[in-house]
């Protein structure tokens, strides 16, 4: 997992067909997703978008 993966857990996600998702975006606060989010569905209305937590990124660290 790269460094900048771990100070940004927060992901803008593409939704795409057969299930299949694209990250567009990482964010380190969720605030700061949420409003990129709302500008992505003005300019891309027919797109689906959703914001995600990474939980992969804290489950490594665990290990």
């Amino acid at each position: 997992m790269r460094y900048e993966e771990l100070l940004h857990p927060w992901i803008i996600v593409r939704q795409l067909p057969n299930l299949q998702n694209t990250t567009v975006k990482r964010f380190r606060r969720r605030n700061d997703a949420d409003e990129c989010l709302k500008a992505l569905r003005r300019l891309s209305p027919d797109a689906e978008f959703i914001v995600m937590f990474d939980g992969a990124v804290h489950a490594e660290e665990k290990v």
